[in-house]
């Protein structure tokens, strides 16, 4: 399946991990709610808003999204590969391996529940 490159991806994050990385420079190593990289192998992403909002109603409908932010991710900025892997009928990608603070050029407050 070909994916073309993007620029930059999105990732939902908490709150509680994604600050004190953030506050201490340290690499972001959360793959996926409640989950970590060495856990998982690989930080989940996605490509798109309609894919983010996918994975809010798939994933994370008991969690209050006061509690979440979406990291943009300058993929530039990252230093490990990003695999473009087929999840059901959708390609996400998957970055495999932390994601320095740097590379974070954007945080953005997540769309609420319908």
């Amino acid at each position: 399946m070909s994916v073309p490159r993007q620029e930059t991806l999105l990732h939902i994050a908490e709150r509680q991990h994604w600050e004190p990385a953030r506050d201490a420079g340290a690499p972001y190593t959360m793959s996926t709610l409640g989950r970590t990289l060495d856990e998982e192998g690989f930080v989940h992403c996605s490509s798109d808003m309609a894919q983010v909002e996918g994975v809010l109603a798939n994933f994370y409908t008991g969690v209050a999204r006061d509690g979440l932010v979406l990291l943009v991710i300058d993929v530039a900025g990252l230093g490990s590969p990003v695999r473009y892997e087929p999840v059901g009928d959708q390609v996400f990608p998957h970055v495999y391996g932390p994601i320095p603070t740097s590379a974070v050029i954007e945080v953005l407050p997540l769309p609420r529940t319908r």
